[in-house]
Formats: structure tokens, sequence, C-alpha cells
């Protein structure tokens, strides 16, 4: 008997699609868990979500069981039982795994390249156009301990700000599905959006960019991954291999299609789950900004937010390596 989710869950992800590909359906063994429970995101399409569609995923079958709001809490949920896979900032599956929450990356979810990335934002005329400008303001992120705290100190400590100056800025929680109006309410004085909220708010018009994760990263990067518990994964390396393999080939279906179909599958997909969505944001879907052919993990992609957490003061030096934190032995894309 599958499991239920006995606790309340909260809000937001993206991704993206069917095609003449002839890519072979497969089965899980016998046995083995073939009904995955995981988050989805109202208005929107995951990859697992696609391929299933794209019926890549041939026998196996997901089932939503609530929304997502944000990776530190699929990292708790999937690590806790309650959902089987999850996704989140590389950065957030570090920090969870040095605290001996034993998750592992099978393949990447989401990524920053120059169509897809984040991006800070303040009103047109505010007074905001250096890290120096920041010190006493509040900023919003969606979530604190990932992706959008760690691009923001960055950019802050590369602007010569020190560690009591960045303390003087204050970082303020917005549900990703209102930060632009948070912002243009002057609640806030910067938000940091990405992908399809971003563009969304550039579209509207009023706001100005200050900085981009790709410019503090210097490259386009796969920012974060799609794991399961290391105990799932020995209890079901079959479907977990059947649903990488699956999810794979529908990342390299976005990565090499055009936009358009893209966006025009994504608007059947949700069209088709009758949850009463909106299909309105699927229009600014622009990239899936994963770096790697079919979500193929590279050890950089572990390497850079390792060190930062060790120059941060939260890791020790050599007390990870990018190895212990993923695997590619299930993506087809990796051989």
């Amino acid at each position: 008997m599958k499991r239920t989710l006995g606790i309340l869950v909260l809000v937001g992800l993206v991704g993206g699609v069917l095609s003449g590909c002839s890519y072979p359906k497969t089965s899980a063994k016998s046995g083995e868990d073939q009904i995955l429970q995981y988050q989805s995101s109202p208005g929107s399409v995951s990859f697992p979500e696609l391929a299933a569609d794209l019926g890549y995923l041939g026998d196996l079958k997901l089932e939503s069981i609530g929304d997502s709001v944000g990776g530190p809490e699929s990292i708790q949920l999937t690590a806790t039982k309650q959902i089987d896979f999850g996704s989140a900032f590389n950065g957030a599956i570090i920090k969870s795994y040095s605290q001996n929450v034993k998750i592992k990356s099978v393949i990447g979810s989401y990524g920053s390249d120059e169509h897809t990335y984040i991006g800070a934002y303040a009103l047109e005329g505010a007074p905001i156009k250096s890290a120096k400008d920041f010190i006493g303001k509040k900023v919003g992120v969606n979530i604190l301990g990932a992706h959008l705290e760690f691009v923001l100190k960055d950019y802050l400590r590369q602007g010569n700000l020190t560690e009591k100056e960045i303390e003087q800025v204050t970082l303020v929680t917005v549900p990703s599905s209102s930060a632009e109006q948070v912002l243009r309410n002057q609640q806030i004085d910067v938000v940091l959006l990405s992908g399809i909220g971003r563009d969304r708010a550039l579209a509207t018009g009023g706001i100005t960019e200050i900085f981009r994760d790709i410019d503090v990263f210097g490259t386009e990067f796969t920012a974060g991954d799609y794991f399961f518990s290391e105990a799932y994964i020995r209890e079901n390396p079959n479907t977990v291999k059947q649903f990488v393999d699956g999810v794979a080939k529908a990342i390299d279906w976005a990565q090499t299609t055009p936009r358009e179909e893209v966006i025009k599958r994504f608007e059947d997909i949700v069209n088709k789950r009758e949850r009463k969505e909106t299909t309105e944001n699927l229009k600014y879907w622009k990239s899936t900004g994963i770096s790697e052919k079919g979500g193929v993990i590279t050890p950089s992609e572990y390497g850079v937010w390792i060190d930062w957490l060790v120059n941060n003061g939260e890791l020790k030096e050599g007390q990870l390596k990018p190895e212990d934190l993923y695997t590619n032995e299930y993506n087809p894309f990796a051989k």
C-alpha cells in the first residue's frame, strides 16, 4: 500500500512536452514502487510530468499530493517519506546532506542561462544601482537558505561589502506568486525573480534589472536537481532507473524542440489536468535552463556550492565531495 500525505503542504516549480521520437517504454521490476508521489505547481509543468505525458515513464504513475513551497520543504518531505522524489537548489541539498539527511540527486531539474535566469529588480527610479546601495534595504526572496539567498550574498561580497554590512541587508520571504506585487506596493526595495514570473514582470514594465545570477557566477549552470532518498533508491533501483531514463529524455526533448511547440504542449498538459489552472504564464517560457544534455549532473554543479559553504563557515574543508551528492548511473545521456 502506498503511504499518503498526513501533513499540510504549501506552494512553487517549472519544466516542459510530444514528438515523433522513438524512445522505448520500459517497466519497473515487479514488487518495486510504481506510483511516485511528489509535489506539483499550479499552472506549470515539471519534467517528470512532461515525461509522463510523453509516455517516457512507461508504466510508472505520478501522484501529486499538493503544491510545493520550495526546495528545503521538498528535501524534508522526501527524507521523511512523505513524497518519493523532490527538487531543490544544489546548495540546499549540500547543506541537508551535511546534516545527515541522506538524499541522492539523480538528474538536473532547473538552471540558469541567457534566457532563463534569476535577476534582482527594483522599481524604476529607485536609488539602487550597486551592492553598496543594498545596505539597509529589504530584499524579497522566495525562501531562505536557497538559490536566491546564495546569489544575493555572492553579489554583495563581490561588491566588496563586509559581512557586517551584509547583515544590514534584510531578507524577506515572499511567495513567488505575489513577489512582483509586493515590490510594486513598495513593501520591499528589491525582489529576486526568475523564469516566468520575471518575464511577466518585465513585460508589465516599471522595474529595472540590477544583476543576474549568470553574471555573478560567470557562467550558465544547472542550479538544482531531482533527488530520492538513498533508502528509496536501494529499495527501488529499477523504478529510479526508469524514472531518470524518462525524465532525461523529456529534458532532451524540451532542449531540442522549438519553443512554440514546447509551450503548446505545456498548455495541453495543464488543460488535461482539469484543475481550473491558468495557462497564461506559460507563454513566457523560454528554455529549460539546464546546461547539460538530458540533465546530466557535473561535479562543478556541486563543487561551486561546497566551496561557497566552506567559505561561509557552514562546511568544513573536505567534509563533502561532489560525488557524495549525486549519481549519473541511471541517466542514458551520461554514457
